[in-house]
């Protein structure tokens, strides 16, 4: 009886150490490794705030170029309508001067400007307007009291408007010169008295005047 009495004890003992060894097990705390005490706790980003789309601003074109005038050198010359006198227009960069005369006593000069297919020219008689291109010009004239009409053309040199002022034998002289296709028209005046202009010589541009030779200048 003494031996079943030690086993019973021994069996009762081996269990108390096995329920105290599962309760110690039970109390046992865990510690965090390092990794985990360091890491941050993850956090959850905010979704991005949409900003409101700038109000459109108003778009200012550039200022449009403004195209210089056209200006032409050109000379038109011919017949007024009716063949009453002639007239001759010489242009160089847009400026321009003009002679009407009919070959006896009446003459005008005027100066202005060919500009845009305008013609603007005035002078002590009176004005001179009209249109053109490089081929043709056509308009009104006044000259000694009288306006005329003109529709002439383009035309190259020798043809086209010549003008002279000198001192000939102690006399102020001041001629002026239509030709067109070798056809001359032109007044001279000589002391302020006008007169039928002599020929010019076309091979050199000159002119004999009371023996003298002087030499007009090509206007335009």
């Amino acid at each position: 009886m003494k031996r079943l009495g030690t086993a019973v004890t021994l069996v009762v003992g081996l269990a108390a150490g096995a329920g105290l060894f599962a309760a110690n097990n039970a109390l046992t705390v865990v510690e965090p490794t390092a990794a985990e005490v360091a890491a941050p706790a993850p956090t959850t980003a905010a979704p991005p705030t949409a900003t409101a789309p700038a109000a459109d601003r108003a778009v200012t074109p550039p200022p449009a170029k403004v195209q210089a005038p056209e200006k032409v050198t050109v000379t038109w010359a011919g017949s007024t309508r009716g063949g009453a006198a002639s007239i001759a227009i010489a242009v160089k960069e847009g400026v321009a001067v003009a002679y009407v005369c009919d070959g006896n006593r009446v003459e005008a000069w005027y100066q202005g400007t060919a500009v845009d297919e305008r013609l603007a020219l005035s002078g002590a008689d009176g004005r001179l307007t009209g249109v053109f291109d490089k081929q043709r010009a056509n308009g009104t004239v006044t000259a000694g009291g009288t306006t005329y009409r003109f529709d002439i053309g383009a035309v190259r040199k020798p043809s086209g408007l010549y003008r002279a002022t000198a001192q000939v034998r102690n006399a102020q002289v001041r001629g002026g010169w239509i030709v067109v296709d070798g056809r001359q028209v032109g007044i001279l005046q000589v002391d302020g008295v006008p007169q039928p202009a002599p020929p010019l010589d076309l091979t050199n541009g000159s002119v004999v005047v009371n023996g003298e030779t002087i030499v007009p200048v090509p206007q335009g």
